[in-house]
């Protein structure tokens, strides 16, 4: 936990250089504790996916490990849970910053459907 924080603290101060080894070493951690698909490591893994997204623009590995957060947390609570609802919306801002329209556009449309199934 401790690590996240520091990686926060430093991209706060827009030292990215300093923020990604410490994500990358924190989301390894949990995954070594935790185990892949374990609620804090998915967290862990989306907060650094945002990060690459946002701070770093490297859409690629955001795509990658934004992906791999969506399977986690529909095999962990659920297609229309609204954690999962969640992973897929954040998927697709990265596939639209990506000019991949038609796949994000797919994913919004199903983020729609099921929120509006869950929340009616």
């Amino acid at each position: 936990e401790s690590m996240n924080t520091f990686a926060v603290f430093w991209q706060e101060q827009r030292k990215y250089d300093e923020a990604e080894p410490l994500y990358r070493r924190a989301l390894e951690g949990r995954k070594e504790v935790f185990g892949e698909e374990h609620p804090d490591t998915l967290e862990s893994m989306n907060t650094f996916a945002i990060f690459l997204m946002v701070d770093q623009r490297k859409h690629d590995e955001a795509e990658f490990l934004f992906r791999r957060v969506l399977d986690g947390t529909k095999k962990e609570l659920g297609a229309e849970h609204r954690i999962t609802l969640i992973s897929k919306h954040t998927l697709a801002l990265v596939l639209r910053a990506q000019h991949k329209y038609d796949e994000a556009e797919a994913l919004c449309r199903r983020t729609l459907e099921g929120r509006k199934k869950v929340l009616g």
